[in-house]
Parts: C-alpha cells; structure tokens; sequence
C-alpha cells in the first residue's frame, strides 16, 4: 500500500527507510558534535533528548501501530516483528544510559561526554543492524499494504528541534 505525500504516491517501504536515514543523521550530527565539543556539555542535552525522544517515539509508533497492522495482514511475520521488538527493547535500555548520562553532565556531575561518546558508538551500529534488518525484512510487506489507523507520522515523521 502507498500514501500520497503531496501530488506523489510514495510507498511504505520508502518511508521507512527514509524515517531511518533522519535517524541515522541525527545521531551522527550527535557524536559529530560531542567531537568538536570540549568547554561545555551544556548544548549536548537538549540534542541528545530530542534524539532520543525522535527514536523512541519511532519505535513506540512501529510497536504501537505499524507492527500491530503488520501482523494483522500478514501474519507469517511474527517471528521477524518479535526480534524487531526485542531489538527496540534493548535499544530503549541504550537510551536510557544515553539521558542518565546527559543529565549527569547537564547537572555538572562531571564530564559525561566520553561515556555518551561510547554508548552513541554502540547505539549507532545496533540501529545500522536494526534499519538493514528491518528494511530487508518487512519492505515487501508494507509495499503489500497495511491500513494506516494513525500510526504513520510517528513512525515516519518527527522532528527534535
């Protein structure tokens, strides 16, 4: 199934795929940015917030809404949305570690830019592995058509500024 964005019909699949390209965006603008950044964890936390509440409300619409009608329509994908969700759950847990530590720094407990340096690095390579994955396992079924019952700008479109 496709839905008109603007005067074009664009599928599904495409979308997703581009809700994740912004995600993989922000996150590397994130650890950019901790890299130039050395005075002052001051403008880290309100990016590292938006970022994580954009992913998190990406996963919640996917979990919530996209995999819900998934399955109803195609429901042979159980197994592949369970790892997905498993994946969005230890994710979750990543971001977590990621706000405790921009908090940290935002309350000057202490300089928290290389211990957020190396969870973004590790957040990074497990949504790599979970887009590809994720692309390679449910693009055809969303190019198949699934209703939409609202979940849509959630999963595809958000903005952290």
């Amino acid at each position: 199934m496709a839905s008109r964005d603007g005067d074009r019909v664009v599928a599904l699949s495409l979308q997703l795929s581009q809700a994740h390209q912004e995600l993989r965006r922000q996150i590397n603008e994130i650890r950019t940015g901790l890299g130039r950044q050395r005075s002052s964890d001051e403008t880290l936390l309100p990016h590292c917030l938006a970022f994580c509440s954009a992913l998190t409300a990406h996963h919640r619409g996917e979990d919530d809404g996209m995999f819900s009608q998934l399955l109803r329509e195609w429901p042979d994908l159980a197994a592949t949305v369970a790892n997905l969700r498993e994946d969005h759950r230890m994710i979750a847990s990543i971001l977590a570690r990621v706000r405790e530590l921009a908090d940290m720094a935002a309350e000057s407990r202490g300089p928290a830019q290389e211990e957020i340096a190396g969870e973004l690095e590790g957040l990074a390579a497990i949504m790599e592995s979970h887009f590809r994955y994720e692309e390679r396992a449910i693009s055809e079924a969303l190019d198949g058509g699934i209703p939409d019952t609202g979940w849509s700008p959630q999963v595809f479109r958000f903005d952290t500024t």
